[in-house]
């Protein structure tokens, strides 16, 4: 990801790996990384946007070889001190970068960033730059009609529409399947899309809009933890959701978690 790390002590979601209460949001990160392990089997995989690793392990029990890279120093080094494997190395690299370095693979993982970017075809055009012969790009973002609130961290959420006509343009060939959960999962989400309505009840004029930039971000985290408590209380079985809960659907949904994106030049 191309944000700054988040603070283990006031997690948001944004850097899944940290915090009790978000094992919904860690599994439904690695159930798009467990998809992709199969398509990195004796690849050479890049993961742009790599966080702390903790997807990026997993194609790399399956891949020829996996770089991980991402704009946060402090990520970068969390990562490749956590994760050691001879077919796995982790640099700080800006994406921006790819297109002057002498890098081609086979697979580009690309999970839960152009959400956050101001530029996304910049950023995906760099992206494509890296793909060799008969490469893939698999990127995953979420799915703005399932969302249950705005997120200040993203710039721009997405509808398949909108994400097909942002991606055709830059590739030969794109393939659009869904992130989708099962009766837990979308029990969990009907009851935070419940807390959450309760909570914006006592701001009817949307005022929290008008407050500076950090203090939002600042306050949708502490709100993200308290939501997240809330809905474990409400529901044990919240705290168990795994990876398992979650499967890609290979057609466009509706009611799709994340959209997700397969981009062949």
């Amino acid at each position: 990801m191309t944000q700054a790390a988040v603070s283990p002590v006031l997690h948001s979601g944004e850097r899944p790996g940290y915090g009790d209460g978000f094992a919904y949001d860690e599994a439904r990160h690695l159930a798009a990384y467990l998809y992709a392990r199969e398509l990195a089997r004796d690849r050479q995989v890049l993961d742009a946007g790599c966080g702390e690793g903790f997807g990026t392990v997993l194609l790399a029990e399956t891949a020829r070889r996996v770089t991980g890279v991402d704009y946060s120093a402090a990520a970068v080094a969390a990562a490749a001190a956590k994760y050691r494997r001879p077919n796995l190395e982790f640099r700080r690299l800006d994406v921006y970068e790819l297109p002057g370095l002498d890098l081609r693979f086979d697979l580009v993982t690309n999970f839960q960033v152009i959400e956050h970017l101001a530029d996304p075809v910049r950023f995906l055009t760099a992206v494509r730059s890296a793909l060799g012969p008969g490469g893939m790009l698999m990127l995953t973002t979420p799915n703005r009609s399932a969302s249950v609130s705005e997120n200040p961290y993203h710039l721009r959420e997405y509808v398949a529409d909108e994400l097909l006509a942002m991606l055709r343009p830059l590739f030969g060939r794109v393939d659009l399947y869904s992130m989708m959960g099962n009766e837990k999962v979308r029990a969990f989400d009907a009851e935070r899309a419940r807390q959450v309505r309760g909570i914006l009840r006592f701001d009817p004029l949307g005022l929290r809009k008008l407050l500076p930039d950090p203090i939002v971000k600042y306050l949708f985290g502490r709100l993200a933890v308290l939501v997240r408590r809330r809905v474990a209380a409400a529901d044990g079985e919240s705290r168990s959701i795994a990876p398992g809960d979650f499967h890609v659907l290979e057609a466009v949904h509706p009611e799709a978690l994340d959209l997700i994106a397969l981009c062949r030049p």
